[in-house]
Parts: structure tokens; C-alpha cells; sequence
């Protein structure tokens, strides 16, 4: 493909411009990122000195691609390494179109091969370009032209808009609660709590059996697994008897901070035991249930 007998850059004299071809570095750095390997950017090179790619002169070419990389990596170092490979090969091929051929070319490939084959590459490359872009300059269904019966593509986009206020906002809350609540009723479990009266007869009936000192635990009505109902019954029982302390009924002691407390009938304290069934006017009836607090613990 190239003429060693005349001039190499004799092909690239039909452009007058001075510098036709090359590209300065401020569009190098812009425009390197655009091509798609040193192949495409051969071609754009080529193009540029607007000379047809069957005579195109490798040798001015590989040139003109040297310098090409070579202000390329004044600015960017981390210039690709296809381009730096591509630009190894030119540099190789050029030393072999500069000297002359060898005595023996069968040990290696023909320079003016290897100039071929690249011509070659940039020809089929321009050819795919051209045929990509007669394929995208046609007329595209959805853009250029529409199917019969097409919709427009139009994006519809539905907001809601509630007129509605808080009042209203309740009253419809309001009428699917009572939908929900028919035939429904609230019920609420009793809670089994020893009150302090319960407590206080406990103590009255059980103190004038036993004179001796009897620790506070023995006084509680009945065993449970219930801890609420427990505390409930030690409380309970613990207020009750300060309670008749202060009414000068009962003796209360304790050994120590923290410690066990004691209690016992005051001696000629007259504990007279009420009847378990007759209640106050001010006090609410006792369920079955809870009749067992009058009971005696066993032992």
C-alpha cells in the first residue's frame, strides 16, 4: 500500500489548511473519550485529511498518530492502553516501511502486508459506520411514523383531590367502628385484689386464737401463684395491722432493719370477730369466689 519511491505525505497535500488533521490538545483530551479504540480514531485521522483509504499512506498516518498520542500524554497519563499499544505497533511498523525490506522475508511478515492489512481495518470500519448510519437515518416506527390505530404515548397521571374536613373524617370513622361493633359488648374481668377490710377481719378473727407471736406471712389469707394477688393480700395485711396497732389492739414488733415482723393480740385486747357475711353500707358484696379469704390457711 505504500510508495517508498516518493514522498509519504505527498497523498496528504490536497487539504491547503496548514495542519489539516490534527487535532489540538485541548480537543485531544475532549475528544479522546469519544472514539471507540485507536482503530476508530485512525479512521477519524484519516477522514480528516479527506484522501480516499485505498491510497491513504500508513506511513504518514502512523506519523500523524504518533504525535497524536504523544500530546495526548503531556496532559493525561492515564491514557487507555489500547492507544499506547496501537501507537507501539505504528512505531514498529514505521521503523519497517523507513528501512529497506530484508534479503530473507520469510522470517518475518512483509511490512507492506502489514500496512495492508491495517488499510484494510480502516476500511471495513468505515464501511460499518457508514451502513450503521444509513440504518439510523430511517424511519422509525413510534417516531417518524405510527402504526394505524397507534395511541399517543401520553403519560396521564391521576392525582385524587378529598374535599373532605376533620368532622367529616371522624363520622366516617365512627360509622365502620359501629359496623364492627355490632353485636359485640365490652367486658372487663374483676381483678382478685385483698382489700384492707378483708384483711382486718382476717386479723380479728385469726389474733384472739393465737396469743404467741406469729410472723406477718402466716396472716395471709391463702397461697398463690398469682405474684399481683400476692402482694395485693401482704399489703393488705401489713396495713391492716397498723391499722389495729393504732386501735390498740394488737402488739407489732420487728428484730431488725430488713427484718421479720411479728405480731400478736394485745393481752385483754377484747378482738371480737365479725360475722363474715354482714357487710358495711359503703362496702361492695363479695364474690363466692373470694369467701375462701375468711378461710383458715392449712397447714
Amino acid at each position: 500500500m505504500s510508495d517508498t519511491g516518493s514522498d509519504p505525505r505527498s497523498e496528504f497535500q490536497e487539504d491547503t489548511a496548514p495542519a489539516a488533521g490534527l487535532i489540538t490538545v485541548n480537543n485531544l483530551v475532549l475528544d479522546l473519550d469519544g472514539f471507540e479504540g485507536p482503530i476508530d480514531l485512525l479512521l477519524t485521522l484519516a477522514r480528516d485529511q479527506k484522501v480516499d483509504l485505498a491510497k491513504i499512506s500508513i506511513l504518514a498516518l502512523a506519523e500523524q498518530y504518533l504525535e497524536f498520542i504523544n500530546k495526548a500524554r503531556e496532559l493525561r497519563l492515564e491514557l487507555a492502553a489500547d492507544y499506547l499499544v496501537m501507537a507501539a505497533w505504528l512505531a514498529y511498523l514505521k521503523s519497517k516501511l523507513l528501512l529497506p525490506p530484508p534479503a530473507d522475508e520469510s522470517e518475518e511478515e512483509n511490512p507492506a502486508e502489514l500496512a495492508a492489512r491495517l488499510a484494510f481495518q480502516l476500511q471495513r470500519l468505515e464501511a460499518m459506520q457508514g451502513v450503521s448510519k444509513i440504518l439510523f437515518d430511517r424511519p422509525r416506527l413510534g417516531q417518524e411514523f405510527f402504526a394505524r390505530g397507534m395511541p399517543e404515548r401520553l403519560r396521564i397521571a391521576n392525582r385524587a383531590i378529598y374535599d373532605a374536613n376533620l368532622l367529616d373524617l371522624l363520622r366516617a370513622y365512627g360509622d365502620i367502628r359501629r359496623k364492627q361493633d355490632i353485636g359485640s359488648e365490652l367486658r372487663i374481668m374483676p381483678t382478685r385484689l385483698v382489700s384492707m377490710e378483708q384483711a382486718a377481719r382476717r386479723l380479728r378473727a385469726i389474733l384472739g386464737e393465737m396469743p404467741d407471736w406469729q410472723t406477718l406471712e402466716r396472716f395471709i389469707p391463702y397461697e398463690s401463684d398469682d405474684p399481683l394477688l400476692r402482694r395485693s393480700a401482704m399489703a393488705s395485711t401489713f396495713a391492716a395491722s397498723l391499722e389495729l396497732s393504732k386501735e390498740g389492739l394488737v402488739e407489732i414488733r420487728q428484730t431488725g432493719t430488713f427484718g421479720t415482723i411479728y405480731m400478736r393480740a394485745k393481752p385483754g385486747a377484747d378482738l371480737q370477730q365479725p360475722d363474715p357475711h354482714a357487710l358495711a353500707a359503703d362496702e361492695d358484696p363479695l364474690d363466692p369466689d373470694d369467701m375462701d379469704l375468711f378461710e383458715d390457711k392449712e397447714d
